[in-house]
């Protein structure tokens, strides 16, 4: 499968090596305005390839986008932030004004999956750029948040992440909801399951573990800069989903047309995901409580998403 990723900064960069090394994809297509950032990538990932799996990986250009099936946008006009992801937004609506055109362009039969942020606004002004099907433009969403929640949580219980079900849905940001309520471990809530194991999941402890999951990424950021081993692995996880058509259930942001009542908003809710990209979309069994909370995330969403279209119209 060959991939285009435009931007090879430290996202970009791990994530083309993380589909080389795990051979998801067998052409990657570095794309970035730095084209000596990108050619040295590029020959980084290639040398490491050699111990591993074989892979083509090159720096280009738009054209080389060209029967990309799947092209990543991780290019960010404003890396930093303060408070929030939201602050992002004006920069880089009027960077994907240029980086969308050209990718339709080249690549006009390509799944778009953008994790730049705020990944759900920007995910609906790839969707708006582009005119693609809304089963082609893909944010990654709250498959980084999920993993989050099930490695803090499988880490409290004593047990593999890989082993708990649980989703973040919402935003990827400040008001994502964390559903203790669909979490579970071998088909027993988790809170049952937490009392076998003798680690009681108090609301001290649960509001702890929800907290940690919205705020480790703002740690991580404060402490080393950047954040990217951890997005470059959801990123090849979505995109193996779609290279071996798994359909695999992830919490990637797409496009909704109600939500709670709100109209036309892109969030992250499970999706099941294969080769043509999102196959169908759900609304998982939240409780009261998750609902509203997940109604307030989309209408923060909804007023962000209203304010960056009407920078396209300028």
């Amino acid at each position: 499968m060959k991939v285009g990723i435009i931007g090879a900064g430290l996202v970009g960069s791990t994530t083309a090596y993380t589909l080389a090394i795990e051979g998801t994809a067998n052409e990657i297509i570095l794309v970035d305005v730095n084209k000596q950032r990108a050619e040295a990538e590029a020959d980084d990932i290639t040398h490491a390839t050699a111990f591993k799996q074989d892979c083509t990986i090159m720096n280009g250009d738009y054209p080389d986008l060209s029967g990309a099936h799947i092209v990543i946008i991780t290019a960010d006009g404003a890396p930093n932030f303060n408070n929030s992801r939201l602050e992002l937004v004006d920069n880089n609506t009027k960077m994907f004004e240029s980086i969308i055109p050209n990718l339709v362009r080249y690549a006009p039969e390509a799944i778009i999956i953008v994790t730049t942020n705020p990944v759900d606004v920007m995910t609906m002004v790839a969707l708006h750029l582009s005119g693609f099907p809304r089963s082609r433009v893909i944010g990654s969403g709250t498959v980084l948040d999920t993993a989050r929640f099930r490695s803090l949580l499988g880490q409290y219980l004593g047990i593999s992440p890989k082993s708990l079900h649980g989703v973040v849905v919402g935003e990827h940001g400040d008001s994502a909801v964390v559903s203790w309520s669909t979490a579970c471990v071998g088909a027993m809530c988790i809170d049952e399951f937490a009392g076998v194991m003798d680690r009681p999941l108090t609301p001290e402890i649960k509001s702890q573990i929800a907290a940690d999951v919205v705020q480790i990424a703002y740690r991580i950021y404060h402490g080393k800069k950047a954040t990217y081993y951890g997005i470059a692995g959801a990123l090849s996880t979505i995109c193996k989903a779609i290279a071996k058509d798994e359909k695999r259930v992830l919490t990637v942001s797409s496009f909704h047309q109600n939500v709670e009542g709100l109209q036309d908003v892109c969030l992250s809710l499970p999706a099941v995901i294969g080769r043509q990209g999102v196959l169908k979309t759900m609304l998982p069994h939240l409780s009261t409580p998750e609902m509203q909370q997940l109604q307030k995330s989309a209408e923060v969403l909804c007023e962000v998403q209203k304010k960056a279209c009407g920078i396209l119209k300028n």
